[in-house]
């Protein structure tokens, strides 16, 4: 980065503010930061932005998109409702794309229950991890153990039963989980991002 202060032109600024829908006055910041490197200006707002999204949590998704996923077999689908606060962000192509990945990560997901942790009943969860500790039992598990191997047990099925746990199945994203592919988007927008509800569907499946 440059000792000399670098001021970016009106151009670059709606350059980067096409290419992630930041903030014009956060995009000019991002490219001062980055000397006017426009990948590390992008880099500059993501990571802005994953500070920031935990605030914007709580602001209502009132807009959005519903997005959906067919295997190409035709016995495989998933539908899923992703809000975010406006509609010019609904238009987005970046958010769109986003939603559509979700989708598709939610048609792969034979065994997907909830879209949060936050979400499971208090009901499910103490079943559960009965029927874990019961299995670490069987296994001959030391007794003082048992109710700290249940809980690693149901804390590793989450990645199979919630999809923001869930780390991507598209190679592009690395391995990154959804929540964390939403908080991305989240900080890059400048909007909350929130998967809102889904359902998935197979031939023969009840």
């Amino acid at each position: 980065m440059s000792d000399v202060a670098y001021r970016p032109s009106a151009a670059e600024v709606k350059e980067l503010r096409e290419q992630t829908q930041a903030g014009m006055m956060d995009c000019k910041r991002a490219l001062e930061e980055a000397a006017g490197d426009m990948d590390a200006a992008k880099k500059w707002l993501r990571e802005k932005g994953l500070a920031a999204a935990g605030k914007r949590a709580g602001r209502g998704t009132g807009a959005g998109v519903v997005e959906s996923y067919v295997h190409a077999t035709g016995t495989i689908g998933a539908m899923v409702e992703v809000g975010c606060e406006t509609d010019f962000v609904a238009r987005n192509d970046t958010f769109k794309a986003f939603a559509r990945d979700v989708a598709l990560q939610i048609a792969a997901g034979r065994s997907l229950q909830f879209v949060s942790e936050d979400e499971i009943p208090d009901a499910f969860r103490a079943a559960e991890i009965d029927t874990f500790r019961g299995k670490a039992a069987n296994e001959g598990k030391p007794e003082n153990m048992l109710d700290k191997i249940a809980e690693g047990m149901w804390n590793k099925s989450l990645v199979d039963t919630v999809l923001l746990k869930q780390p991507s199945i598209k190679p592009e994203h690395d391995g990154k989980t959804i929540e964390t592919l939403r908080a991305e988007l989240s900080g890059t927008i400048g909007e909350n991002i929130e998967i809102k509800r889904f359902a998935r569907f197979e031939v023969g499946e009840e």
